[in-house]
């Protein structure tokens, strides 16, 4: 039996003769597109199918629209293309049972290999910024969400070594979808020293060039496979 041909809506034609063109360079990345009332002119529609298909675009994170202006195909970068990720993420997390495991899963299988990775390539300088962190970490002890944040910023010069700007970006959308989880990974009262210690370990296989040390490190951190841990979260 044929499949019944579907009625697009204007709109929808609007917005893939301007992706033709923006796939295409003639509107290149970082331009301005026509003006609403050029396109109109142009494709010969009206102003709504103008306008939904730009919203279309900047749904998808083509292009951004600022008031009074016409909308700019956007430079794309590694952290725009994980941010539009980031709604339909936090959705998921919230309303899909097992979603916090998977993300717990794929944020290891991730930092375990930056980790490698980074004892493979590390420079003294970006060794020595890696104990830097680990030192402004401790110097906010005091400040929990300071800790956290210092804590974050570790793991993210660990991935920013690689020199492949997906890795910072993807571990920085883990941080945040899963924000509230993450945060109790140290916010046991005694955790921050025990985070601390787990960080130096994973300089130190870093520094001595150790791949497998360094992703070992940064999988008994993530696992918190420490007893000690354990016995913290159980006396809370």
């Amino acid at each position: 039996m044929a499949e019944t041909i579907q009625r697009r809506k204007i709109y929808q034609e609007v917005l893939d003769r301007l992706m033709e063109r923006i796939r295409a360079g003639v509107i290149p990345a970082g331009s301005q597109l026509p003006s609403e009332r050029e396109l109109m002119e142009e494709y010969g529609v009206g102003r709504p199918a103008v306008r939904e298909a730009l919203q279309a675009l900047e749904r998808s994170g083509i292009v951004e629209i600022a008031h009074g202006e016409r909308a700019r195909v956007v430079v794309p970068t590694a952290d725009r293309l994980v941010a539009q990720m980031a709604g339909g993420a936090m959705h998921l997390l919230r309303s899909q049972p097992g979603s916090l495991e998977n993300m717990k899963e794929a944020r290891q299988f991730l930092e375990c290999g930056t980790a490698s990775m980074a004892a493979e390539r590390a420079t003294e300088e970006q060794v020595a910024r890696l104990r830097l962190a680990i030192a402004q970490q401790r110097a906010a002890m005091v400040d929990f969400d300071q800790f956290v944040e210092r804590d974050m910023a570790f793991h993210r010069e660990i991935a920013g070594i690689s020199g492949n700007p997906i890795f910072p970006a993807v571990a920085e959308a883990l941080f945040r979808w899963a924000g509230e989880h993450y945060q109790s990974l140290v916010r046991a009262p005694g955790a921050e020293e025990l985070t601390l210690s787990e960080h130096e370990r994973i300089v130190d296989a870093i520094a001595a060039s150790d791949p497998t040390a360094a992703a070992e490190a940064m999988r008994a951190h993530l696992t918190r496979a420490n007893t000690l841990y354990q016995q913290l979260i159980r006396d809370r």
